[in-house]
């Protein structure tokens, strides 16, 4: 038996990932997490209202270092830069914890219901990003856009870091930022007309 409401959390997390990608998440029971666990029933409840949301934890934990990051950020940057930094940051922590992120981002991919509940986890994370943007000055209209933008990049680099462990999440976000820099500063060329001018 686990000594310590940490170690017991652990561990249901790593049983519940073993058993997700045995069996699936939904063919997955609170039951079946907890004996692999070597705890109860009851003691998985005490540590998740469900079990989705072994796979969600930390979440709080990540709005408040994104939270943090932004009103720490030096003044004068753009806000694109203060997202990128702020980004940079929660992706460390993503890195720090690849053994349980990267299985946990194919095993949502696959589960429409873990789907769900990231877009709202993902809604809620934006929305504290989008808050911390208008406290340093950001316009509301803006701060909004830039957060929703600033997540969908993180979003996109964390998967391209799944994809391609060779590069860390830190140079795919930052590639993923110059991108979306070289969209809004590129003109397309104009289609050819019929007569071939």
């Amino acid at each position: 038996m686990p000594r310590s409401g940490a170690e017991a959390r652990r561990r249901l997390q790593r049983a519940a990932l073993e058993l997700y990608q045995e069996r699936g998440f939904d063919q997955t029971t609170t039951a079946e997490i907890a004996a692999r666990a070597g705890v109860n029933e009851r003691t998985f409840f005490r540590h998740f209202p469900d079990k989705r949301e072994v796979l969600f934890d930390g979440e709080a934990d990540m709005r408040a270092a994104l939270k943090r990051e932004i009103a720490d950020a030096p003044d004068g940057l753009r806000p694109f830069d203060v997202l990128l930094r702020a980004f940079r940051t929660a992706g460390r922590i993503l890195e720090d914890n690849r053994s349980f992120c990267e299985p946990r981002l194919k095993i949502i991919a696959v589960t429409p219901a873990l789907r769900e509940r990231d877009l709202a986890k993902a809604a809620w994370l934006t929305e504290g990003v989008a808050e911390a943007l208008r406290q340093r000055g950001v316009p509301d209209r803006l701060a909004g856009l830039a957060a929703h933008t600033g997540w969908a990049a993180f979003h996109q680099a964390a998967q391209a870091w799944v994809d391609d462990p060779s590069r860390s999440l830190g140079a795919h976000l930052v590639r993923a930022f110059d991108d979306l820099r070289a969209l809004s500063a590129t003109v397309p060329p104009a289609p050819a007309r019929p007569d071939g001018r």
